[in-house]
């Protein structure tokens, strides 16, 4: 769905169309990061087995964690996943997640790529899969750029987006940039409180290079447009621009809600998002909270795909 945001026209296209929905006088941001195998089948002493979805590292081996069929598990228990893994339940916060400390943390990382599931969105079961599926999952759930490792989620506008795609944008003189967000439960809580402004987001690590944000800045004084791939590249470039003095590593905690005056992006490349969301918010701060529904009731009536390997829309 093509969005142009000085009307409140809407088109339908397929998204190789966006070669020439997107115009010359553009730069073009994606987020690179590398989506973690961090879903992990568990199993207690007792051998009860669960879930758990590990969510952000603390420090060296030591892991929030959302865990399911958790309640009888107790602080000081020792948990197996897989093979070879071990870990001790630390602490239990209040909204449910777990701290988890594992053995041999430097061998963590490494053993999620080999024994770790893809960390899908609930919403996509995988109660029988085989371990063709889990690597296939593995290797979907990426975008064809992505290089950092960290997220618990991939930044699903980059998943329309292939090689031969960015190469012809490329052979068109578009700037292509990078920045890195490792997308975690901020991005996907739901906002459980009637007013935006009490919700608070987690913490996502961000970084990005002072080259590429030299360039994006060059970019804006030469009347370029930039063009987030994704809302978590919309908070990485409009966390920075509201820094006196950019940190160029660093965590966010933005939320993006109308009204909000935008200072880096005048456009967007976003899936269709779940109701009560951070980023439907985000992407109502664009286009305008009526007209953003009023496509979203076009889309439902033109049965297009919802959620992280659905369709997508260009604002711009």
């Amino acid at each position: 769905m093509y969005l142009p945001l000085e009307s409140h026209d809407c088109y339908h296209y397929q998204f190789d169309d966006i070669l020439h929905l997107l115009p010359d006088d553009i730069a073009l941001v994606l987020n690179n990061t590398k989506v973690l195998p961090t879903k992990l089948l568990g199993k207690r002493e007792n051998g009860a087995v669960f879930e758990a979805l590990l969510t952000r590292e603390l420090e060296n081996g030591k892991w929030e964690a959302l865990v399911k069929k958790a309640k009888k598990i107790k602080s000081g228990e020792t948990l197996f996943f897989g093979k070879t893994l071990k870990a001790q339940a630390i602490e239990r916060h209040e909204d449910g997640s777990w701290i988890l400390s594992f053995e041999e943390p430097t061998q963590l990382r490494a053993t999620l790529k080999k024994e770790g599931h893809a960390p899908l969105p609930p919403y996509i079961s995988r109660k029988a899969s085989d371990e063709f599926t889990r690597l296939l999952d593995k290797e979907r759930y990426q975008t064809v750029y992505a290089k950092k490792e960290g997220a618990i989620a991939a930044p699903t506008a980059g998943l329309h987006f292939t090689i031969n795609i960015l190469a012809k944008l490329a052979n068109r003189e578009i700037p292509i940039e990078e920045v890195t967000l490792h997308v975690g439960r901020g991005t996907f809580e739901t906002v459980k409180v009637d007013d935006p402004r009490q919700h608070r987001m987690h913490r996502e690590h961000y970084e990005i290079d002072a080259d590429v944000w030299s360039r994006l800045k060059r970019y804006q004084k030469e009347g370029r447009r930039i063009i987030a791939v994704g809302t978590t590249v919309v908070r990485v470039l409009e966390t920075l621009a509201r820094q006196d003095e950019p940190k160029l590593t660093g965590a966010t905690q933005i939320f993006i809600y109308p009204p909000f005056q935008f200072k880096m992006i005048q456009g967007l490349v976003t899936n269709f998002h779940l109701p009560k969301s951070t980023l439907l918010m985000l992407v109502a701060s664009l286009c305008g909270r009526q007209r953003l529904l009023s496509c979203y009731q076009e889309a439902v009536g033109g049965k297009y795909r919802f959620f992280s390997y659905g369709d997508c829309m260009l604002l711009i």
